[in-house]
């Protein structure tokens, strides 16, 4: 490849990337994702990075802590949070100590409490068992931790 190109292609490939940060952040292994499937070749891919890097617009720690918090305002359990940093490609250091810093302040059972309540009232025509059996498989989805959802569950 001769510079021109090479230059185009990174160009291109800057576009690219401040368009989808634009948005929101994005892990490392997001973009690079992104911008193989755009065709880039790895070394432009690396370059690309490497400058965003560089210019501290991307940063997979505090990726993962913007990301915790969103998602635990929704609400989600942490072990689905750490099954979404991990498929974004965040290291397993950084997902477990962002995931200590944010459980310490993360009273799950208060939060699962009120939405197992307000689950249950959506369903008028079913048995109490099918009632807690549904609130069950919709709490494990979100993450909640089992021991967390069964005292859920039994405070319905």
């Amino acid at each position: 490849m001769d510079h021109a190109n090479s230059e185009e292609s990174i160009r291109k490939a800057k576009i690219i990337v401040f368009r989808l940060l634009k948005f929101r952040s994005r892990s490392e292994q997001e973009l690079r994702d992104k911008l193989r499937a755009k065709n880039l070749s790895s070394p432009i891919a690396e370059q690309t990075i490497r400058y965003f890097k560089d210019c501290k617009l991307i940063d997979d720690r505090l990726f993962a802590q913007q990301w915790t918090s969103s998602r635990m305002k929704k609400p989600f359990g942490l072990g689905r949070i750490r099954l979404e940093l991990h498929k974004k490609g965040i290291g397993a250091e950084i997902i477990e100590d962002v995931l200590q810093k944010a459980g310490y302040q993360y009273d799950e059972l208060a939060i699962v409490i009120p939405l197992a309540q307000h689950r249950a009232a959506q369903y008028t025509k079913v048995s109490p068992e099918k009632i807690r059996q549904r609130i069950y498989g919709y709490l494990l989805r979100r993450g909640f931790s089992g021991d967390t959802v069964m005292k859920a569950v039994k405070s319905i």
